[in-house]
């Protein structure tokens, strides 16, 4: 079907509608997701792996994609043949993505803090970094080495000890080593735990680790790891759902997705050219204008009429932008717009108004905000120093993008001395016998009186002890 300004994009008219919360949330474009179906499919390749490691992994390389690879781990001298043999200017534009990208995973690192209560009653939080991580970077329709930038750096910054990237096997050599951009990207990263492994089976050797079935691989494949994080399709994405009890995940993610909340100041060519450049990821890519202006509205469909039949994935951007994720969703205002854009809880939200700071203050949930026309959702996927792994599907209601401390735990370390403790043992044994669980309080008075179990005397050895 060749597009036309009347069927490129729906319209979603909220225009006179008092929705409620639900009624909103209700309303949203989304792509629809066979969630059940996917689970029937992955259980038995989690089960597989698990049992028969690398043999397995083999196997389903075989049938999904299309090609045995020789070696599962990619040698060290495979990846440094594809960095000293990157094109220059790819190299430059690489190097210059990770400087960025470290200089902001620097300084969000989270510091320690310490907390005086009382004299000698202090709470610590520390930030300790998760000791292995196993990331994934997609293939498919695209190469994607900013995937490995955005999962590798915040790891490193991190401090994880033990990092290991998976990318699914390529078909077009006989080894099935992964694209060589890819390689490049990790060995320029200092990473050589690299897998030419994908989809669920990839998610399950790092979950479950992996046996060795062929000389190369040695006893052990992969040791499982503590994290796993990247996105993926939706059997990647249901693989880490499945595993997740066992192992650590960021998200389970879905479609990519954008949202432009803009008023009548936008440029029709360049809200146009952004939705284009979303969907190009996937047909289930969503692509979303939230607009007040009907005038801008109509602009857009007839820049989109023009654009998408000129670039290079015209078919797959078609299909993505007629689909039920994507719309045009028109409304009576600003503050509309901005209700719509919080209920939508966009992966990518770009603000092109009159006044974006306004508009910036009143947003509570997107994955990451683009402020301004001169910000567009590509600059935070290549170079804007801002990670490109963010929630999807209306998570960002509730989660955020992936960073430095996805790969990093608090943890509380109680620090009281014998008169921090004792200014408070009379008032824990208290909620200790209140809760029915009085060796609870038994364990503190022991400190500080004889006989705790003797409660005919107990108020006296609490007198006598100074307890309050």
């Amino acid at each position: 079907m060749t597009a036309t300004k009347e069927t490129i994009i729906r319209t979603i008219d909220l225009r006179g509608k008092q929705l409620n919360r639900a009624q909103m949330l209700d309303a949203m474009p989304r792509a629809q997701m066979g969630v059940s179906e996917a689970s029937d499919l992955v259980t038995p390749i989690l089960e597989n792996v698990k049992k028969n490691g690398a043999a397995a992994l083999r196997d389903y390389a075989e049938k999904f994609d299309h090609v045995r690879p020789k070696n599962l781990r990619i040698p060290r001298e495979i990846l440094q043949k594809a960095a000293d043999e990157l094109d220059p200017k790819v190299r430059a534009s690489i190097e210059e993505s990770i400087t960025r990208i470290r200089k902001v995973s620097a300084s969000q690192r989270p510091q320690p803090v310490t907390t005086q209560l009382a004299d000698g009653a202090y709470v610590h939080q520390k930030w300790i970094p998760i000791e292995r991580v196993g990331l994934y970077v997609p293939g498919g329709k695209a190469v994607y080495p900013t995937s490995v930038i955005m999962n590798v750096v915040p790891a490193q910054a991190a401090g994880c000890e033990s990092i290991a990237v998976t990318t699914p096997p390529s078909r077009d050599n006989e080894d099935g080593l992964p694209n060589s951009t890819i390689l490049a990207t990790c060995a320029i990263l200092g990473v050589d735990e690299v897998y030419a492994v994908g989809g669920a089976q990839a998610i399950a050797m790092f979950a479950y680790g992996a046996t060795g079935s062929e000389p190369q691989d040695g006893d052990i494949l992969c040791d499982p790891v503590d994290m796993i994080t990247g996105p993926g399709n939706i059997f990647v994405a249901t693989a880490k759902h499945l595993v997740s009890g066992s192992v650590g995940i960021d998200a389970e993610a879905g479609p990519t997705e954008i949202a432009i909340l803009a008023d009548k100041t936008a440029k029709p060519g360049w809200v146009a050219a952004d939705l284009i450049g979303q969907a190009e990821h996937d047909e289930l890519a969503g692509s979303v204008l939230i607009t007040d202006s009907t005038e801008l509205a109509d602009s857009v469909r007839e820049e989109l009429a023009y654009r998408v039949p000129r670039t290079k994935s015209s078919q797959r951007v078609e299909t993505s932008l007629g689909g039920s994720q994507s719309a045009i969703v028109l409304t009576d205002g600003i503050e509309q717009s901005i209700a719509v854009a919080n209920a939508y809880a966009a992966e990518h939200l770009e603000i092109q108004t009159a006044d974006e700071d306004s508009v910036l203050d009143k947003i509570r949930n997107a994955g990451a905000i683009f402020r301004g026309s001169y910000s567009p959702v590509p600059l935070g996927d290549y170079m804007s120093g801002s990670n490109h792994v963010l929630p999807t599907g209306g998570t960002a209601r509730f989660a955020s993008g992936l960073g430095v401390h996805t790969f990093m735990k608090p943890v509380e370390v109680i620090d009281y001395n014998e008169t921090g403790l004792k200014a408070i043992a009379a008032k824990i044994n208290t909620f200790a016998v209140t809760e029915d669980l009085p060796a609870h309080g038994e364990s503190v008075l022991s400190r500080f009186i004889d006989d705790p179990y003797n409660k005919e005397t107990l108020d006296e050895q609490e007198t006598e002890a100074g307890l309050q």
